[in-house]
């Protein structure tokens, strides 16, 4: 398969996750395929690499990749929060589990899924073309106050009030019905000093739009818990995030892990019992080299966090 996208923090992510021969090792977020290429290069005819993504044509991609590695395979087409969840109620157990979150470089660049604010098409933005909630029916229906709340928390969007009350007027006169409509709106929105301070004037917005219509911090909070149910002892997860609210969510969620005793240090014994089930691999998130930003600057913007796990449910420390 040969993809122009190159994998953000790709061989950052091989160093923390180790994949060996035989090993069996989870890509939940396939995208194009980059990293599971990789991953596959490490895992002999013994291994096994399963891929999870809710986008059909990234099964496609898959089907191409799988012609040409040596380890078993298997794509889910599903979210990655419900595969997860069903390969950990199948009773599968994996030596890695690799989270690469936010949107892929393929779908921003198929401009008929109108998640770029730097073409005109549709307003869509499904990750999933099947699922029937689309970023023009959040933008045309939600109230003033929700979309000004949903600017706010996901997309940090320090004008959301005036952007929200500005698409209200605009959908009143006529719906949203493309990407270029909507920067219109966002753009005229924003006090003009403002507009360009921090790269283009949409990019929160359509951030957040992106976020509420993919679910993607609910899908990211309940995948969590199963990507670590399904590693066995000593198997490794890493997450890459591409913004704060992903990543606060998966530093939270290993430093918890990581956590051993939580008595006052004061008391001569612990009596809570509590041991450690994580060893951070990094003392701080990974970031990518001068040069890979370079090289792909969409990936300025990403952090990685990954842990060991030292025990199976139950097993005490």
């Amino acid at each position: 398969m040969s993809a122009p996208h190159i994998p953000v923090l790709a061989e950052e992510a091989i160093e923390l996750l180790a994949p060996s021969a035989g090993e069996t090792m989870i890509d939940a977020t396939f995208g194009a395929g980059g990293h599971s290429r990789r991953l596959a290069e490490h895992l002999g005819p013994a291994g096994t690499l399963i891929a999870i993504d809710r986008d059909p044509s990234a099964e496609e991609r898959f089907e191409q990749l799988a012609a040409e590695v040596d380890c078993h395979t298997r794509f889910i087409r599903a979210d990655f929060a419900s595969a997860l969840e069903g390969l950990v109620a199948e009773g599968l157990r994996a030596d890695g589990v690799l989270l690469d979150l936010g949107i892929s470089s393929m779908q921003v660049d198929t401009w008929e899924r109108g998640f770029s604010y730097s073409y005109d098409a549709p307003l869509d933005m499904r990750m999933d073309p099947g699922q029937e909630f689309d970023a023009r029916e959040l933008v045309n229906t939600w109230d003033e106050r929700r979309l000004a709340r949903t600017l706010r928390e996901f997309g940090d969007e320090r004008y959301a009030g005036k952007i929200a009350r500005a698409i209200v007027r605009a959908r009143a006169r006529r719906p949203l019905e493309t990407t270029h409509e909507l920067v219109d709106v966002i753009t005229d929105a924003i006090p003009a000093p403002a507009r360009f301070a921090g790269g283009h004037p949409a990019k929160r917005s359509f951030q957040a739009i992106r976020i509420a219509v993919n679910g993607e911090l609910d899908q990211l909070d309940r995948a969590l818990p199963s990507a670590w149910a399904v590693l066995r002892k000593d198997g490794r997860f890493a997450g890459i995030s591409f913004h704060s609210l992903e990543d606060r969510r998966v530093k939270r969620f290993l430093v918890d892990r990581a956590q051993g005793c939580i008595c006052p240090p004061d008391l001569p014994v612990c009596a809570c019992g509590r041991t450690a089930e994580a060893a951070l691999l990094s003392r701080r998130s990974v970031v990518p080299s001068a040069d890979e930003i370079a090289a792909n600057p969409r990936a300025s913007s990403a952090r990685m966090r990954a842990a060991r796990k030292l025990r199976d449910e139950g097993e005490q420390g």
